[in-house]
């Protein structure tokens, strides 16, 4: 059967190649029977004719195997204008909504604008190094070897390298770079050996994801950046309740029973959903946050540390990466 499906004129081609039997039984005749071959039609009648019967069968005749080129066209041009419209739209309504009140100097200074865009290139760029070496780890087969491996042995093991990246990188002073940029790849590369198992997931849906997240962070971003000076620093507390309810709604499938649907039901929205709000809510206090810093930088009171700006913004990325990239595919799922 395999050997049809993958070659299959073979087996027609083999009965071609064998051998007739002869005819050894003769009844009346002495020479065997030869019947009169049929005379060939006109070939430019014939094909005339069964060109006109196909165009008057195809003139009334619906089928399933329409070309579909012009409809690809449309669809995909459709789709991207209706992306386009949703980041824009996303944009707009944040602004109106929660930035009303815009700042009172005549705009952004020069100092806190390269300080905010020295942050956005640092965060891009672990980002990058982030993606990059989860790809390299997951095609060395890093996400095998890590699935494989005991999940609370991963879990405590990524936290403290993380953890321990992290406030290395926060406690290392600026002006040793080559220990605080080391740092801050280490943690940058420990992010990458816990996402790598992102990489089972469609190429497709990583794509959205990120391009989801790069608009949802983008349009929160503008607005912090435009609001009034430390508008939305009081909003610290708040998200550090929201942000603990989530982890908790995290860890509730270790501890409900699988009997209660409902309450898993939602405790896996309040994470995804909620998650989403929480994290967009610290994009917003963090660039406040930022600006609120290069302000103090400027006057002397801070060092200058762009570097550990950026991690706030990559670990806000991640969060809200891992549930865009959750919430497509659930979907995905459902419209099969």
């Amino acid at each position: 059967m395999a050997l049809f499906l993958r070659r299959p004129f073979a087996v027609s081609s083999a009965v071609r190649q064998v051998p007739k039997a002869a005819n050894t039984a003769r009844f009346i005749h002495s020479s065997p029977f030869r019947p009169a071959q049929p005379k060939p039609p006109n070939p430019a009648s014939s094909s005339i004719f069964a060109k006109s019967r196909q165009t008057f069968q195809n003139a009334f005749r619906r089928t399933y195997m329409q070309p579909t080129y012009n409809a690809s066209q449309g669809n995909l041009t459709q789709k991207l204008l209706y992306g386009a419209a949703i980041v824009g739209g996303t944009v707009l309504a944040t602004n109106l909504i929660f930035n009303r009140e815009t700042r009172e100097d005549g705009g952004m200074p020069q100092y806190e604008r390269s300080y905010l865009n020295e942050t956005f290139l640092h965060t891009g760029l672990g980002i990058g190094i982030i993606g990059i070496a989860a790809r390299a780890l997951h095609m060395n087969g890093w996400s095998y070897r890590l699935m494989a491996t005991n999940p609370w042995l991963v879990a405590g093991v990524g936290l403290v390298a993380s953890i321990g990246t992290m406030y290395g990188t926060f406690y290392t002073s600026p002006d040793n770079y080559v220990m605080k940029y080391g740092l801050w790849t280490g943690f940058n590369l420990t992010q990458a050996a816990l996402l790598a198992p992102l990489m089972f997931v469609h190429p497709a849906i990583l794509a959205r994801a990120g391009l989801y997240t790069v608009g949802m962070m983008g349009s929160i971003a503008f607005v912090g950046a435009t609001a009034k000076q430390e508008k939305y620093l009081y909003l610290g507390a708040p998200l550090l309740a929201g942000v603990t309810i989530v982890a908790l709604s995290g860890f509730a499938p270790l501890v409900l029973p699988s009997t209660a649907v409902r309450t898993l039901m939602w405790s896996e929205k309040i994470w995804l959903y909620g998650g989403l709000a929480v994290f967009g809510g610290f994009t917003l206090y963090d660039v406040q946050k930022i600006l609120a810093h290069a302000r103090m930088a400027q006057r002397g009171l801070v060092r200058k540390d762009v570097v550990n700006e950026s991690v706030h913004l990559t670990l806000d990325f991640i969060n809200i990466f891992i549930r865009m990239v959750q919430i497509l595919g659930m979907r995905n799922q459902n419209r099969r």
